[in-house]
């Protein structure tokens, strides 16, 4: 495994991150606690030192904090990310909501103190608002509350989850130095947040966590038409109707290019999301050990030529699968 700087956090976390939605047993189908904690103990045995989960993602918290309890040390040096869900809905397009409606500094320490209840921990490394909308910046008394667990030892640095597809909806806020971590949808096909966000993060020191680097699937090779999943798995929603055709044409045209087989293009979606500007670590939901070994593997993959990533931004493909 290697390793890169959180930014200006002062961490130092693994390339390959644990993405702990899919432990929670909620949107994705198939897992269990015990089946999750092998998965998370063979991710941590294989170099991985970076855990994003959220007080949304439904008993994932418990999951990763029983992980960490049964490791020596209580799994010191693991770094824990969670993220804090708005205290009422917010929908992707701009809500109109005041921030104090949605993250008032009460419901920030409340979520947090229950987050650390369920991980075990004292502190998260990284907390994390679950969405956010520019026009909030300068607003509320979140900050003040930020600046207060920060203080207190109850976190190290503190970020912002970018609604999907929507990477410029935090520059505003970013550029006033009072986020430490951005988190953002980066892959082969939605490559939006290199215009602007990618480099604005790296000149302000902001340290920059991607998130579904393989498109919810689409970017394994697994998705193609006819393709089904679980009843109750949420991927029955994100890839309907004609969307898994769609993707098996994009991928088809990638291995082409590539000149690689289906089994190759996850390890080359990672290489790829690594080396977009300022990225720290891609953080990706790994189920099954056979997932956890796969990825962790690119540790022993060279970087991505300046022609193949020439040839990947030529696949660049503006779609939204969550609308």
């Amino acid at each position: 495994m290697r390793y890169r700087e959180l930014g200006r956090t002062g961490l130092t976390v693994s390339e390959i991150g644990y993405g702990a939605w899919g432990l929670g047993q909620g949107a994705w189908v198939g897992a269990d606690d015990d089946s999750g904690v092998r998965a998370l103990h063979r991710a941590l045995d294989l170099g991985v030192t970076f855990i994003d989960t959220a007080r949304a993602y439904d008993r994932s918290e418990s999951v990763v904090g029983r992980a960490l309890k049964e490791l020596p040390g209580g799994g010191d040096g693991v770094h824990v990310a969670t993220k804090v869900g708005p205290k009422v809905p917010v929908s992707l397009s701009p809500s109109g909501l005041d921030v104090m409606e949605a993250f008032p500094g009460a419901h920030l320490r409340e979520s947090l103190e229950t987050s650390l209840r369920e991980l075990g921990r004292d502190h998260v490394d990284v907390l994390q608002l679950h969405t956010w909308e520019d026009e909030w910046t300068g607003r509320g008394d979140w900050l003040e509350t930020v600046a207060a667990l920060k203080q207190e030892g109850r976190i190290r640095a503190f970020g912002i989850s970018v609604k999907d597809h929507q990477p410029e909806n935090v520059l505003t806020v970013l550029r006033t130095g009072v986020i430490d971590t951005v988190q953002v949808i980066y892959n082969v096909f939605e490559q939006a947040p290199s215009d602007a966000l990618l480099p604005a993060c790296e000149e302000y020191g902001v340290g920059v966590i991607v998130r579904v680097a393989l498109d919810e699937g689409a970017l394994t090779g697994a998705i193609r038409k006819g393709v089904t999943f679980p009843e109750g798995d949420w991927r029955n929603w994100y890839f309907r109707e004609d969307r898994p055709a769609q993707v098996e044409e994009r991928v088809d045209a990638l291995l082409t290019d590539l000149r690689i087989e289906a089994g190759e293009l996850p390890s080359t979606a990672l290489r790829f999301a690594l080396a977009g500007q300022a990225v720290s670590t891609v953080i990706v939901g790994m189920r099954s050990l056979t997932n956890v070994e796969r990825n962790a593997a690119i540790a022993d993959a060279p970087p991505l030529t300046t022609a193949e990533l020439s040839l990947l931004t030529g696949h660049r493909w503006q779609k939204n699968f969550y609308g």
